[in-house]
């Protein structure tokens, strides 16, 4: 009996610990998740703008040209970019994103494309190699917290390949595959094709885009919005991932400090018992005690 109250105790003093490092958890996630929020506000204005220029400059000026505008069905291989964290204790936060990508990486096979993934995220890094998937290209280490230097990284090199053929290594798409905030307890896993480009027309309906007056060309204006749309708009992707895996991190310590609680009421009623049951033994024990002196002595 002895041996079993010392062994919940135990078990409690753990439980007891677990539950104050996923509650320091939680409380960590929750104040990060305001700065992402903040972040993805932040960048909103930037992306509009840009939006609605480049929106404007393909739509007033015809005859200008851009090779990431265009299809390129001569080339059957499909990058697929796959948005997941460095670090873990997120719930199913990386098991969806990466659900998503291997279900579209399927449906382009099933299409006659090659798809050709690139990972961001250690987590996803570390699912890949495990399986010994090939991978173009990592990066990692900023999920938590990015800049715009990484979007920049990342859109450099999609852009590149995207430009050339798939005899020197290039592709003739870009997919991403990235979970969108949409509130503190849902976040949904979505899936874009970033090149070729689809302008994304936020003015609405019945409305005319801005005139703008592009300077030294409308064509030279392109050839620079372009790569910085590209690269605003993964940055907007990792912002929202960002954003989601702090969610979701939330989501998960809260659940885990919920069980740890639920736990440990179990384990001290059971504490209470087994400390009752010793009470009532060692009690029948000193009156089986008495009685028995009693008749001895009365003898």
């Amino acid at each position: 009996m002895a041996a079993q109250l010392r062994q919940l105790r135990q078990q409690i003093k753990s439980v007891k610990s677990t539950a104050k490092i996923t509650r320091a958890q939680e409380m960590i996630a929750t104040s990060r998740i305001v700065k992402a929020q903040q972040a993805v506000a932040a960048s909103k204005p930037y992306a509009d703008q840009i939006t609605q220029a480049l929106t404007a400059l393909v739509s007033h000026h015809v005859g200008i040209d851009h090779p990431l505008l265009h299809e390129q069905p001569t080339d059957n291989r499909s990058a697929v970019l796959v948005i997941t964290s460095d670090r873990g204790f997120c719930g199913a936060y990386n098991a969806n994103v990466i659900r998503e990508a291997e279900s579209l990486i399927t449906a382009l096979r099933e299409q006659g494309r090659e798809p050709v993934p690139y990972v961001v995220g250690n987590k996803g890094i570390t699912w890949y190699r495990f399986r010994d998937r090939e991978v173009a290209q990592t990066w990692h280490g900023f999920t938590d917290r990015p800049v715009f230097g990484n979007a920049e990284e990342i859109g450099r090199r999609l852009t590149e390949d995207f430009l050339k053929t798939d005899a020197e290594g290039g592709v003739g798409e870009i997919h991403v595959v990235y979970t969108e905030f949409v509130s503190m307890l849902t976040q949904s896993v979505q899936v874009r094709r970033l090149m070729p480009l689809e302008i994304e027309d936020r003015t609405g309906e019945g409305t005319v885009p801005p005139a703008y007056e592009f300077e030294p060309s409308a064509q030279a204006a392109l050839d620079l919005l372009l790569p910085n749309y590209v690269e605003s708009r993964i940055f907007h992707m990792l912002l929202q991932s960002a954003a989601s895996f702090q969610a979701s991190v939330r989501r998960a310590m809260k659940s885990a400090t919920d069980n740890a609680n639920e736990l440990l009421g179990v384990y001290t009623r059971q504490m209470n018992q087994a400390r009752q049951a010793a009470i009532t033994q060692e009690i029948s024990e000193i009156v089986g005690g008495a009685d028995a002196l009693a008749e001895s002595g009365g003898e």
